[in-house]
């Protein structure tokens, strides 16, 4: 698969701290890659490097198969980048924010106008697409900030932490678009503070902690990682704990853990179903009555405090 984005090596300081400290990370065509880590681990200092902001200090990084160092401008005509807050013009109106991008690119204006009315379409913006952009919410504001980086139909989008202060139902909005957007051959490069937004979005997650790639992978291979699904199984009375553990046990690989207080049992699971069927049967020809019977898959989030010490991004 081609690569559109490949990092290798980056480095990048600021007075006294490595904000990154040897990077590497690929990012194939057509795919989201979500850019994870603690508060100063590096990302977005990642992004601006990516995108041209900064240059790096060592190290190589290609975006749409040109060097950031040596052909920045021809990396910025290939790339889109939204950050933390909306970059619109609150005095001008949807589609006038649109059309004076266009303008800016040289699209022509007639074309900048069909460019703006497309993109307004797109993001369910042509309602309001005549009133001041200061009359938005927060939501159609984030829109129309990814409407103004597609203008000029890039390949590469990168997101920095997009949807930050946004509701659930902006969220999901913006979500959308951005799948939307990568079934059309676009790729994106995603900084979020939700690890739920990376987990949807993402095809595959690099985590970076102090500057450096501390893993990478699927959401699927990350969660595996911290450990395998648990069943944990309630019931009422110290009798009925001892029956349970002692059916449990029987044909477990690994002993059920107990705890007596909530009256709980919780028996690693391996791959499949087999393991909560076993557990049922067991249970059922011990005679023990079952309060609760839920199965926990590890989420993204454990596998990020496992990795990084910390439950949030």
């Amino acid at each position: 698969m081609e690569t559109a984005i490949r990092a290798e090596g980056l480095r990048k300081r600021f007075k006294n701290h490595q904000a990154l400290d040897g990077v590497d990370f690929t990012v194939a065509a057509g795919t989201v890659v979500g850019l994870l880590g603690p508060n100063g681990a590096g990302k977005t200092t990642a992004v601006r490097v990516l995108s041209t902001l900064l240059a790096p200090d060592g190290g190589h990084a290609e975006v749409a198969g040109f060097d950031v160092a040596r052909h920045p401008s021809e990396v910025r005509r290939r790339i889109g980048l939204a950050g933390q807050y909306a970059a619109v013009d609150g005095l001008l109106t949807g589609r006038e924010n649109l059309t004076l991008i266009g303008v800016l690119l040289q699209l022509g204006r007639r074309n900048a106008r069909r460019r703006a009315q497309l993109l307004l379409e797109q993001f369910e913006l042509t309602g309001s697409a005549d009133r001041p952009v200061r009359t938005y919410s927060g939501g159609m504001r984030r829109r129309l900030d990814l409407a103004a980086c597609l203008v000029a139909a890039p390949s590469v989008l990168f997101l920095d932490e997009p949807t930050t202060g946004l509701d659930p139902t902006s969220r999901m909005s913006l979500w959308s678009a951005v799948r939307d957007l990568v079934a059309d051959g676009v790729t994106v490069l995603l900084t979020t503070q939700y690890l739920e937004e990376a987990d949807f979005l993402a095809d595959r997650i690099t985590v970076i902690d102090a500057g450096r790639v501390i893993a990478e992978g699927t959401p699927d291979e990350l969660k595996r990682a911290v450990g395998p699904d648990r069943l944990d199984i309630r019931v009422m009375g110290q009798d009925a704990i001892t029956d349970a553990f002692t059916a449990l046990s029987a044909d477990a690989a690994h002993e059920p853990s107990v705890d007596q207080e909530k009256g709980v049992i919780s028996v690693r699971l391996g791959e499949g179903m087999g393991g909560i069927a076993a557990a049922a049967t067991a249970l059922e020809k011990a005679g023990v009555d079952v309060m609760d019977f839920v199965v926990h898959r590890p989420t993204l989030d454990d596998a990020f405090a496992e990795l990084t010490g910390q439950r949030t991004v």
